[in-house]
């Protein structure tokens, strides 16, 4: 049982697929990490410019309207938002972590295989 496994898994189609599908994935990670950062920036560009409002109210987008909130209220909100995006950004970067591993191994077997 266990020599098919190997074969199955040193099998240079095999091993071919594997590559391509995590070259795919980890594509996709990365643009989700490239999204959520510049989500994070608008966000540290929004905090920065309640910072500077000496007005105790200010705008806010809410589906296609813009109500008013007060500032802190706001301030909060992109917080907290901000601080759900790092976190998000800290498992993809580990998922991207594991992917890159998982690429280089395949990547080191293909070239075994190929010699």
């Amino acid at each position: 049982m266990v020599e098919k496994k190997e074969r199955f898994e040193e099998d240079p189609n095999t091993l071919i697929s594997q590559f391509q599908i995590t070259q795919q994935q980890l594509q996709n990670i990365l643009v989700q990490k490239e999204t959520l950062n510049i989500n994070k920036m608008e966000i540290e560009r929004a905090l920065e410019e309640l910072e500077k409002a000496t007005d105790k109210t200010a705008y806010k987008i809410t589906g296609n309207i813009m109500v008013t909130k007060p500032v802190a209220e706001l301030k909060k909100e992109l917080e907290d938002t901000k601080e759900a995006i790092d976190i998000r950004i800290k498992s993809l970067e580990k998922t991207e972590k594991r992917f890159t591993t998982q690429l280089k191994d395949l990547q080191e077997k293909l070239k075994k295989i190929i010699k």
